[in-house]
């Protein structure tokens, strides 16, 4: 846990935290609203340098094993759970609040007091939920099975995609999520990237991870709520995922933006549509890079859309490779200065051996005088 006894900084509140992380500095007291604060959160709260962050809801309800908030407190964030506290309607983006213990103070006032959580706390309770994550497999098995019965049949029969001007057939597709140790999958599998040269597909916010890896999206797919108008504008072409119905709230965006995009309608989430749209595409190989892929992962996030994830995972599977295998797929190819330096060790090794041994030196003239008999010059 944190050493922090009392800090002074501005409000910053969102109830959706991938959006608050954008705008939170050292400075700034983080005000969320997040329910099992999963570990990708975590990760990002953290990477924004924020020291303390209060939670209106509870950051680790023991549904599941969630490392998430533990992950945040052992690396020095003061996490406040205030569950149930009015924040979000007493409280004005960039006021000056005092945070002492788990109260929360403006002008003097306490306006909220919630629980500090404690590192060895949370790894208590993470051992009693590991325990408990039967009960959380059976529901989501059940939740599975519903969807398979009422949305199974789209991802069998395939979903309906419109024509793009970007090539999958017989290429590979990298498909980039902003899950979990995206940007360190990204470095890994930029030497394949530059050997094969696949089609870069980003979900949403991965389009700007791209970006900071030097690497230009040839396809978006998302919602558009979590990419930057930058990454939009980088000639990328543009998927909207639409709703069952057909409506597509990222297409608003869009429109004001004045940029060309088409629609999909498909259950599941936008990773979900990203992969399908490789495989019926034609691509040979998907690596995906921070997309979903164990078991936590798939009950951390505690949402319908998950079972579609499952399934597309069967469905695509003898395509899917996970990032972090790519490094043994990429062939290393050996450089001349590598080779050379390992020759002239060598030698330089049978030098200081003859050097040091009489025996061996007097084996090497007898050897150079057979030589140079045996070709005449002697």
């Amino acid at each position: 846990m944190s050493t922090l006894i009392e800090f002074t900084g501005r409000a910053r509140l969102d109830k959706r935290t991938k959006h608050l992380v954008r705008r939170l500095s050292p400075d700034d007291i983080a005000i969320i609203d997040h329910v099992d604060l999963d570990r990708v959160s975590a990760e990002e709260l953290f990477e924004s340098g924020v020291r303390v962050v209060v939670n209106v809801a509870e950051s680790q309800t023991g549904r599941f094993p969630n490392p998430g908030p533990l992950e945040l407190v052992r690396r020095g964030v003061r996490l406040i759970d205030a569950p149930g506290a009015p924040l979000f309607d007493e409280l004005s983006e960039g006021e000056v609040l005092t945070v002492r213990g788990g109260g929360v103070f403006r002008n003097g006032t306490c306006v909220a007091t919630g629980r500090v959580l404690a590192a060895n706390e949370l790894a208590r309770a993470l051992v009693e939920q590991r325990t408990r994550v039967t009960a959380a497999l059976e529901a989501f098995a059940d939740n599975t099975m519903r969807y398979l019965r009422e949305e199974g049949r789209l991802l069998s029969e395939g979903i309906d995609f419109p024509a793009l001007r970007t090539r999958f057939r017989d290429r590979h597709a990298v498909v980039v999520a902003r899950g979990e140790g995206n940007k360190r999958d990204l470095r890994i599998v930029r030497p394949y990237i530059r050997e094969f040269k696949p089609v870069l597909v980003a979900v949403d916010g991965g389009a700007d991870d791209l970006l900071e890896e030097g690497l230009r999206p040839d396809v978006i797919v998302g919602d558009m709520d979590s990419v930057s108008e930058r990454a939009l504008r980088s000639g990328a072409e543009i998927l909207v995922h639409a709703y069952r119905g057909g409506d597509a709230p990222g297409a608003e965006r869009l429109d004001r933006l004045g940029l060309a995009h088409q629609a999909v309608a498909a259950p599941g989430i936008s990773e979900d549509v990203a992969l399908l749209l490789a495989d019926e595409k034609g691509s040979e190989l998907i690596v995906a890079v921070g997309t979903h892929f164990n078991l936590t992962e798939f009950l951390e996030r505690n949402r319908a859309g998950m079972s579609s994830t499952f399934v597309t995972r069967l469905k695509v599977g003898d395509k899917l490779v996970d990032a972090k295998g790519v490094s043994r797929l990429v062939s290393r190819k050996v450089g001349i200065w590598p080779l050379a330096t390992v020759v002239l060790a060598g030698l330089a090794a049978i030098v200081v051996a003859v050097a040091a041994s009489p025996a061996l030196r007097n084996v090497i003239e007898i050897l150079a005088l057979r030589v140079l008999d045996a070709l005449g010059l002697r």
